[in-house]
């Protein structure tokens, strides 16, 4: 194609993402939410109750691969209400640096993380292959929700709260941590270290809890969990699919002080960064501080950052009295270090 060039790593452009999916589409009546952005999750209609569908690469990391394509896969079923139940895997190896007990390692991850999230593992594929030099896992999780539990994007008012659990950058932080893991021991310490990489388990990437109490607790109007892009491209996706208008104030974010310190000690944005492990809720005012106490009780911290403004689409950065436009990640921060 004349003018065509090639792409980089990361996520499509948004709107041409948006293009490819209102062009080339093919659905029928059963199909109640379909592909588009900001869908954590296909939904579709099987009588009584919903079927919530999901598939996810794990493309960042080789270490404990398994137990983040169960964790992530999980969290978009979450996301909308539902309860995921079936895991699939599609498992690529490289050649000539796979050994038996590596794949022996992966398929323990996955069966460990599905076990403790109630999930049967009954499908999928493995293979050593050619043209790749780490392992990259995709993920189809299965799940069900009521169909009086669903939770829609659309469903999102002027005047809601937007919260956020845990804190931004924990999936980030374990992987900086895990990648220049020799440079960051000689910079902090050994304990330091270690216990970043072990942000994937504590606080944990898994928002499956976090979405569950919060239903339970008040009433919700929309979840998303940021991933790729970070905080900001996750918040994007969700205005993109509530066709809502966010703003979001900065000093109401929370910021894990590990994670700070890491993104800036390699020039990387903290609003960018993987963020997997952090849950956007969209909530009623009346209802958020109830969702925040509950989510306290149950040792999840969480805050009221920011509010749906408008019906257009877009989100909004307040410093202070100064507002702009929140910056925009195609490609996640974290590939700088790679």
């Amino acid at each position: 194609m004349i003018g065509d060039s090639y792409l980089s790593a990361g996520k499509l452009e948004l709107e041409f993402l948006k293009q490819l999916l209102e062009t080339y589409h093919c659905t029928d009546e059963s199909v109640v939410v379909g592909p588009g952005i900001g869908n954590d999750a296909a939904v579709i209609d099987i009588g009584d109750s919903y079927l919530i569908a999901k598939s996810d690469p794990i493309t960042f990391v080789s270490q404990d691969i398994g137990f983040y394509a169960v964790n992530i896969n999980a969290n978009d079923i979450a996301c909308m209400g539902g309860v995921p139940r079936w895991f699939l895997v599609t498992i690529l190896l490289p050649e000539k640096y796979t050994t038996q007990s590596q794949v022996k390692d992966i398929f323990q991850q996955i069966s460990a993380a599905c076990t403790q999230l109630k999930i049967a593992l009954c499908g999928g594929h493995t293979e050593v292959t050619h043209g790749i030099s780490r392992p990259i896992i995709a993920g189809q999780m299965l799940g069900t929700a009521s169909k009086e539990r669903l939770i829609q994007p659309k469903n999102v008012q002027i005047g809601d709260d937007v919260l956020l659990t845990k804190g931004i950058a924990i999936e980030a932080t374990s992987i900086v941590a895990r990648e220049k893991s020799i440079e960051l021991i000689d910079l902090f310490s050994s304990e330091f270290v270690e216990r970043c990489q072990n942000f994937i388990k504590k606080p944990g990437i898994s928002v499956l809890n976090d979405a569950q109490i919060a239903l339970q607790s008040g009433a919700v109007h929309a979840m998303h969990d940021p991933t790729e892009g970070g905080l900001a491209m996750g918040l994007y996706e969700l205005a993109n699919a509530a066709n809502a208008g966010i703003t979001i104030e900065l000093d109401k974010i929370p910021m894990l002080a590990e994670a700070k310190l890491l993104c800036d000690q390699y020039g990387l944005d903290i609003l960018g960064v993987i963020a997997s492990g952090a849950l956007l809720i969209i909530a009623p005012h009346h209802a958020a501080q109830v969702i925040i106490n509950e989510l306290g009780k149950n040792r999840i911290p969480a805050a009221s950052i920011g509010k749906i403004t408008s019906k257009r689409p877009g989100v909004t950065l307040k410093m202070g009295k100064e507002e702009m436009e929140m910056p925009i990640f195609q490609k996640d921060e974290i590939i700088k270090i790679f």
